[in-house]
This record gives C-alpha cells, sequence and structure tokens, in this order.
C-alpha cells in the first residue's frame, strides 16, 4: 500500500492473487488470475496495474511482452514497485520490454537447473523428497515445514504392506513368476493394492522396478 498511497490520484480497488502457478511453464490463456484481469480490464473495473514485478505477469519471453502490451492497449497503466511504468511509445520501449522478459526467462531456467541439481543431490544424501508414499511404505509427520509452508513427511516402512511387498520379490525372484501371474496370485489371496483396487501385472512390475525397495530413493530415475 505504501507504493499506492505516493499517488495521489490512485485509489486501491481490488487485489488479484494467483498461488502455485508458474508464469514460466502455463501460458496465459491457461491461467485463471489472467483471463479474470483481462475480463475486468474490458469492464473498466480499473485503469492501473500494479504488480510486484513484471514477471508476476509471466516469464514466457515470447509470450509475456504481448500480455503486457494487451493492457496498455485497453487504456491500463501498468507499474511494478520495483520497476515503474511500463510503455509501449516507441520501438526502444519495444525492445526494453522483451529484454525484461527474456531476462525473467533466463532466470527461470537457471531455477529450474538449480532445483533439479538440489534434488539429484537430496537423492545422493539418501532424503525423501515427498510425493504419495509407494506400497510398503507410510508417511509420518514430523512437524517441521519447508519454506512454502507445507509440513514435511517422513516416510517410513508400513509392516503390513511390507510382508506382500517381500511375497512379491520371493515370487519374482525365487519362483520366478512374471508380474500378471504375481497380480493373479495376490488377487487370489484377497489381497489388495493401497487403493483397495486388485492387482494388475503394470502395478507389480512398477513395485519390482523401483530402487526405493532397495533401499534408495530416485529423482527423475
Amino acid at each position: 500500500m505504501g507504493f499506492i498511497n505516493k499517488h495521489s490520484d490512485w485509489n486501491f480497488t481490488s487485489e488479484y492473487v494467483e498461488k502455485g502457478v508458474s508464469g514460466f511453464k502455463v501460458k496465459a490463456s491457461d491461467r485463471e488470475k489472467i483471463e479474470e484481469l483481462k475480463e475486468d480490464a474490458l469492464a473498466k473495473k480499473f485503469d492501473v496495474l500494479l504488480v510486484f514485478m513484471f514477471d508476476r505477469l509471466g516469464r514466457i519471453e515470447e509470450e509475456t511482452p504481448f500480455v503486457l502490451k494487451w493492457f496498455v492497449d485497453q487504456g491500463i497503466e501498468v507499474w511494478s514497485v520495483n520497476e515503474g511504468q511500463r510503455k509501449f511509445d516507441s520501438h526502444i520501449d519495444n525492445l526494453l520490454n522483451y529484454i525484461t522478459f527474456w531476462q525473467a526467462a533466463g532466470e527461470s531456467k537457471k531455477t529450474q537447473i538449480r532445483t533439479k541439481e538440489a534434488k539429484e543431490q537430496m537423492v545422493v544424501e539418501g532424503r525423501y523428497l515427498g510425493g504419495s508414499a509407494p506400497y510398503g511404505y507410510k508417511h509420518i509427520q514430523t512437524g517441521t515445514h519447508n519454506e512454502k509452508g507445507r509440513e514435511i513427511k517422513k516416510l517410513i516402512i508400513n509392516e503390513e504392506e511390507a510382508i506382500v511387498v517381500k511375497e512379491i520379490f520371493d515370487l519374482a525372484t525365487i519362483k520366478g513368476y512374471g508380474s500378471r501371474r504375481i497380480a493373479k496370485h495376490l488377487n487370489e489371496k484377497g489381497i489388495f493394492t493401497k487403493k483397495n483396487k486388485s492387482w494388475a501385472g503394470a502395478t507389480v512390475s512398477s513395485i519390482i522396478k523401483n530402487s526405493i525397495y532397495k533401499g534408495y530413493f530416485t529423482y527423475g530415475r
């Protein structure tokens, strides 16, 4: 609100909050809040669009400059708390806007690389990255939270399911059963999957191939 208060002719009307959506991976046409902003702009519900940084509008270099220009073409002033106002009055303006989102796209690519490397290192250290608990395992709460406020869960062995996992590997390695035959065997014994469904050959095969049953995690296989 401090930035708004610096402009005596501005009045705060509404706030648009978008959570959990990547402006680098998701096109503007598939982002609900961007579409809502466009509808409200056409309805003349606001005449100034203020963002913290312009990359909040998106980080797709070949698309986002045109998203920004669309608002300007509707008579909307587009401002950033950190970067001021953006216009399209000259060729230089167009170039600066393209460079802004080209840089933003580059930063997103660097972030992807850093994130991938960090997760790979966590796997090497034997740390659990999250996700659904595989058959034979279960989640327990740790009481700690990550930087996004989500509680970090720990993966431990589900003793009841572990008996079935051992049987699957025994049937495969000792008796030479194929995945379909193992699935049929489990179904005939009245044993169900974690989702309480009948076993399929593909489900059994995924367990046999999953390295977590050898005692280590993977990332991106």
